[in-house]
């Protein structure tokens, strides 16, 4: 308010009285002027108009991504793969399964009828297992052939001089090894995995070959040579066999054509590939019979294919090829990447005449580290055996082009969204662990040179073959998650 003195002159007071009216209404215009930047301000405008710094009483927190849904509540993929188990072999007496029939007579080279029996011993031996023996396993559909290539096998074997026990696995005399067949005794991790998750009885090897081709489908969905940085000179092979130069050393073939790693890689996915150290589980050169050979993480062999691969080093990405005891490290911390591969040594391999005991240890400790993983709730574990290492199985493979399918195998899905307890009865190959991965991760893209942007010369997308069956079918993404299930390594028996 303002005073004027009483003594002030008239012409002094009206002046006053009119130079106060006008600073009543500077001071209601600047107080207009306060309320109006204030509320600017609260708009962001006064920091960006005149420069003031802005200044939140309240955080503004971003949305909640949107909860995974179906398939997309796996994040993590774990393929474990193991040595030379036919499906008979290992679940041919497991309840509900398709396995070994009452009555059957695989016969010798003589013409007896031999019968699968129940093998107690944990170290057995195996038969050959190129292309050649699975068309004589099978002998067009029969599935009696079994026994007689052992036999071979084992005949030519001691003819070169080896001794019995690296002829036969278990000692002179044991082609019949394998007839031989496991069950919840000698191997009972394995089965309780199967009762607790999801057991698969036509998971088919994806080629009629050895141990090298298969690993390579693994990957890539295909085998071949070619000349490197070419993928366009591919050429299928379905045998890849391993030549030595004069000084003894493995020649490894350049694999020029388009792996699954290429495809995670465009979309920035993370993967890993663990090798355990120690020696290859087969002979490099595809003998009976041979000096035990290296096996590496960074070094290109038998079971480690992907150093040998364009895209792998290209990309930058051939130190994503680590040794076994950083998947435990990954685990323990909660950061496994979106695909993993798992591949053991001879030892761990259950390759005979190796302890399948030991090899069954060795997946566990693994399988168990993921439970106890902060990801376990987010992962899907694929086990499976790479060929049938030339033992018994009645069903005859389906043919899908000229490199396979190859015999069945035993195959497990373990995963809180497994359906528990359940047998898949629908065809698959390695093929389908991939098919899972793209539609999981990829949108549905495939190993496709019509799309992939790499012309290769694979004779078919064998993700996109009518017969593969669909893997998120062993899968119910709405049930209450299932809880781990930590097995002793080395179980009573």
């Amino acid at each position: 308010m303002w005073v004027v003195p009483a003594s002030l002159p008239r012409a002094g007071k009206l002046a006053a009285h009119v130079a106060g009216a006008g600073m009543r209404v500077r001071l209601a215009k600047a107080r207009v002027w306060v309320a109006g930047v204030a509320a600017l301000g609260a708009l962001g405008w006064v920091a960006t108009t005149l420069g003031y710094p802005q200044r939140s009483t309240k955080a503004v927190s971003a949305p909640a991504p949107a909860p995974a849904v179906g398939i997309h509540k796996i994040q993590h993929v774990v393929i474990i793969m193991q040595e030379n188990r036919s499906f008979d072999s290992y679940f041919g007496t497991y309840p509900g399964a398709d396995g070994i029939p009452r009555h059957v007579c695989v016969r010798d080279s003589a013409g007896r009828c031999h019968h699968p029996f129940h093998d107690h011993r944990l170290r057995n031996g195996e038969g050959p297992h190129r292309t050649t023996d699975t068309i004589l396993d099978e002998n067009h559909g029969r599935m009696d052939g079994f026994l007689r290539q052992s036999q071979k096998h084992f005949n030519a074997c001691v003819a070169a001089h080896y001794n019995g026990l690296i002829c036969s696995g278990v000692g002179p005399g044991s082609p019949t090894s394998v007839l031989g067949y496991a069950d919840y005794h000698e191997i009972p991790n394995y089965w309780a995995y199967a009762r607790h998750f999801v057991l698969q009885d036509h998971m088919f090897a994806s080629t009629d070959s050895w141990s090298r081709p298969a690993h390579v489908y693994l990957v890539a969905d295909w085998s071949a040579r070619c000349r490197a940085g070419h993928p366009s000179s591919c050429v299928n092979d379905n045998q890849l066999p391993i030549r030595k130069t004069s000084s003894g050393h493995a020649i490894i073939y350049d694999f020029a054509f388009t792996d699954l790693t290429y495809l995670l890689h465009k979309r920035h996915l993370s993967w890993a590939y663990y090798v355990s150290n120690g020696t290859e589980p087969d002979c490099v050169t595809r003998t009976a019979a041979c000096a035990p050979h290296k096996q590496r993480a960074g070094t290109p062999g038998i079971w480690n294919p992907l150093p040998a691969f364009d895209t792998v080093r290209h990309d930058g990405e051939v130190h994503n090829v680590q040794t076994a005891p950083h998947l435990v490290d990954a685990a323990k911390a909660g950061t496994l990447p979106a695909v993993s591969w798992v591949i053991p040594n001879q030892r761990e391999s259950e390759h005979g005449p190796h302890s399948i005991g030991v090899g069954q240890a060795y997946v566990t400790k693994i399988i168990n580290a993921i439970m106890a993983s902060p990801n376990w709730s987010s992962t899907a574990i694929f086990l499976t055996w790479d060929d049938w290492g030339g033992r018994y199985d009645h069903v005859r493979p389906p043919h899908v082009d000229r490199n396979g399918f190859g015999l069945r195998v035993p195959s497990l899905v373990i995963s809180p969204y497994a359906k528990p307890g359940y047998i898949d009865h629908q065809t698959f190959s390695f093929d389908a662990f991939n098919k899972f991965i793209e539609d999981d991760f990829l949108g549905g893209q495939r190993i496709d040179p019509k799309t992939d942007g790499r012309p290769d010369p694979r004779p078919d997308v064998r993700e996109s073959e009518p017969i593969l069956g669909d893997i998120s079918r062993d899968f119910n993404f709405n049930q209450a998650p299932l809880p781990p299930l930590p097995l002793p390594p080395y179980p009573p028996r």
